[in-house]
């Protein structure tokens, strides 16, 4: 690759730095922040292009219905939380979902965790007040703290560069656990039957026994256990912060191509997919599997023009739209937008996030969720992909390893009343470890019916 190539990439990525960019934070010293993204531009990728590549090969399975995705963690994830402990137990519930939904979608699971950098946050306000004290909103971790004091709240570059750093441990930690035999498919098996033994969840033991009987038909039949040691791992958040991605961006030495080293799949959200804004034009030049989230607000045009900016060539695997509708709304939102995208030609993969159009306000004052919720938007999800004849590619759900107690409901019935027991989210209310194996099981279930 000439340097001239390289310099041109680099160009047409700069070319975007003057388009309207929402959801950013004021960073109130211009100097700081320019240290902080040479500081970034000047470390290593924390992925690399090669991989990139091999999770868009996985995604253009899952658009053709030959494999399943599962996208999942943390809402906001946070310096503090980043402990070996925490990261373990996430990646422990991504594990044990993968183990039954791949038996109950018979093609494999790609892992997906929404994790080592999902640490900025879109906000509908840019600031807040509590008891007529007004200051900046809590943007995440990267851009400032969630106590409220002028101090706290204020938006600091340096949290940039200490977002990297977190992220780098957490996929060196990732990396060790999916390789290193704790991803072995026996432990994650045995880890499940801990699950239904729960008197609450024996709803769930038929599966668990089917799966059992298959794993010892495969041991019996000799097959190479040593394949299910290890687990392909990706990670992926939320493209939100322009000056954590763009210096993180890099020239791909075999092909003179750009790619976004922060995570294997970014994703574009609600509020920042504005087709003439900062955040598509980003998204469109770099060559990760990319998401959008796609609200029941979505019109068919403008995800038509998307499609053309960010997937000019329908290259399968490039492209999944991340369905975030609600409950009571995804069966009349949804058919529509899969219909005429899939008559339009292009392959894109179809994802459900059932968690983001399904919050309210509980009578406690919390944040929540309802898991019925939850599992009822997948399962219109489902619904409309087998009417339509099109393939229901995946989810994506917010979770914790941890018993947390943020969202009601499930077979541990958690009431509004519990929420205060345990409700450490800084954001958005996330399934626990519990919720998290129950909705696996139960859409299992859905799959296995397809």
């Amino acid at each position: 690759m000439s340097t001239t190539q390289h310099h041109d990439a680099l160009a047409s990525l700069a070319a975007g730095a003057d388009l309207p960019a929402a959801q950013q934070p004021v960073w109130p010293d211009a100097a700081r922040l320019s240290s902080a993204v040479a500081e970034l531009a000047s470390y290593p990728p924390l992925v690399f292009a090669g991989e990139c590549d091999v999770l868009k090969s996985r995604m253009a399975a899952a658009a053709r219905g030959e494999a399943f995705v599962l996208q999942g963690g943390d809402c906001a994830e946070t310096f503090a939380a980043a402990t070996a402990d925490n990261i373990r137990d996430r990646v422990k519930t991504i594990l044990q979902m993968a183990a039954v939904l791949t038996y109950g979608a018979s093609v494999p699971v790609v892992k997906v965790g929404r994790m080592a950098g999902q640490y900025a946050k879109p906000r509908s306000s840019g600031d807040e007040t509590r008891e007529g004290v007004t200051l900046p909103a809590y943007r995440g971790d990267m851009v400032n703290d969630f106590e409220f004091t002028l101090e706290s709240r204020t938006p600091d570059p340096q949290r940039l560069v200490k977002a990297y750093h977190a992220s780098s441990a957490t996929l060196n930690l990732v990396r060790a656990f999916t390789m290193g035999g704790f991803a072995d498919l026996r432990h994650v098996h045995d880890w499940n039957r801990g699950f239904v033994s729960n008197s609450a969840n024996s709803r769930y033991e038929r599966l668990a026994k089917d799966i059992d009987k298959a794993m010892k038909f495969m041991s019996a039949c000799g097959a190479d256990f040593d394949a299910m040691r290890t687990t392909e791992f990706f990670s992926a958040h939320e493209a939100l912060l322009l000056d954590y991605e763009r210096p993180l961006t890099r020239v791909d030495s075999r092909t003179g191509e750009l790619y976004d080293t922060s995570g294997h799949f970014i994703w574009v959200g609600e509020r920042t997919r504005d087709i003439d804004g900062a955040h598509v034009d980003f998204v469109s030049k770099v060559l990760n599997p990319i998401g959008v989230k796609l609200s029941a607000k979505a019109e068919v045009d403008d995800v038509l023009r998307l499609i053309d900016k960010v997937d000019p060539d329908r290259e399968p695997g490039r492209l999944t739209f991340i369905t975030r509708m609600g409950a009571r709304t995804v069966r009349d939102a949804l058919p529509t937008l899969v219909e005429k995208i899939t008559g339009s030609g292009a392959q894109v993969t179809w994802i459900c996030d059932p968690m983001h159009g399904n919050t309210f306000e509980s009578a406690s004052g919390y944040k929540t969720r309802d898991f019925e919720d939850v599992v009822e938007e997948v399962r219109g999800f489902f619904e409309v992909h087998q009417g339509l004849g099109t393939v229901p590619g995946g989810i994506h759900v917010e979770l914790t390893g941890n018993d947390v107690t943020e969202c009601i409901g499930g077979a541990e019935k958690i009431l509004d009343a519990d929420l205060t027991k345990r409700y450490e989210t800084v954001c958005d209310p996330r399934l626990n470890h519990q919720q998290s194996l129950e909705l696996a099981f139960l859409v299992a279930e859905m799959l296995s019916k397809d």
